[in-house]
């Protein structure tokens, strides 16, 4: 199935606060202590579930994931630094922060928390300010992280995205069709390509000036997108006027009536920009993946020359049309 582009840098770590209280699970199996915990946690603005036992502990972090575990070092079956190691050696939707409230609190102990992969260590017998301090931290840490994966995420989007347009840009489409491609022989189902190139841009950009080219270029996009399946179909920006256009799981007759769909609507109405409403065309060239034909292309390179080849048929037949590639033997 075709993967759709995915518009999803800076270069500081903005600061994002987590839009909840961060859920805490207290592993303790002395009830009297999670009572008290329970109370106390839960009345600073913590959700909070407990667990008897580090096995327990467990089970509730795989049913539902909690960022904050406070734990009882010593426990039967699994004690506290079992569960640390545990939870360490596993894959979480996020990170995990581990703070070890327990009556063995003498250097060697701690020294043997934290080794574990604890990231606090708190007696007991510390007051209930300096524990809700503890959490304030770990909140703080977490919303970090929080911060740190949104802006890494928003670099890797930047970094596959016409930044003008929103469209895929060339470096992502290289990469993505050699994967559509793969896919589709391996699924045994068909994939188009289609190349497009507005026409006489360069008359608007020399007329206008590349501001009102770049309105028209943008809009350009959107309309593209209005005639594409969501989910299945994706666009991209190869540079200037060029764009290409991805389309899986259906037969040739369907890729055709896309681009037909696209030529119409690119046509539909005037472009609205600053220097008043603008005309455009579009001039479209399909290349495509079938099964059962000999000519079926091989690679991203030779199905990105068929469609390119019919582009320029339309292109040499008057402009503003759809053509079909087709083998010359």
């Amino acid at each position: 199935m075709s993967q759709p582009f995915d518009p999803a840098g800076t270069t500081q770590i903005l600061h994002v606060p987590l839009t909840a209280m961060p859920k805490v699970l207290l592993v303790d199996d002395d009830e009297l202590v999670l009572e008290r915990l329970y109370t106390l946690i839960e009345a600073a603005g913590f959700p909070v579930e407990t667990a008897p036992d580090g096995v327990a502990g467990l089970d509730a972090l795989q049913a539902e994931f909690a960022p904050i575990v406070i734990a009882d070092r010593r426990m039967p079956g699994m004690d506290g630094l079992a569960l640390c190691r545990t939870i360490r050696r596993n894959l979480w939707p996020g990170y995990i922060y581990i703070l070890l409230l327990t009556a063995q609190d003498a250097e060697e102990d701690i020294l043997a928390g934290l080794e574990a992969g604890a990231d606090d260590y708190l007696s007991k017998r510390s007051s209930a300010a300096q524990l809700l301090a503890r959490l304030r931290t770990a909140r703080r840490i977490l919303s970090l992280e929080h911060s740190l994966k949104q802006a890494l995420e928003e670099k890797r989007r930047l970094s596959l995205t016409d930044p003008l347009t929103g469209a895929a840009n060339r470096r992502y489409f290289m990469k993505q069709l050699s994967r559509e491609l793969e896919n589709a022989r391996c699924a045994g189902l068909p994939l188009s390509l289609l190349s497009l190139d507005l026409d006489h841009f360069k008359r608007i950009n020399d007329r206008h000036g590349h501001g009102v080219g770049d309105a028209v270029l943008q809009e350009f996009v959107r309309r593209v997108n209005l005639c594409l399946r969501p989910g299945r179909d994706w666009c991209a920006r190869l540079g200037g006027e060029e764009f290409a256009v991805v389309v899986a799981d259906i037969d040739l007759r369907g890729a055709q009536r896309i681009a037909e769909a696209i030529r119409v609507a690119a046509a539909s109405q005037p472009v609205e920009t600053t220097a008043g409403g603008i005309s455009i065309t579009v001039s479209i060239g399909i290349g495509g993946c079938y099964l059962g034909k000999a000519d079926a292309p091989e690679t991203a390179d030779v199905l990105l020359q068929q469609s390119d080849a019919a582009l320029y048929a339309s292109k040499a037949g008057g402009r503003n049309r759809v053509t079909l590639w087709k083998s010359p033997i």
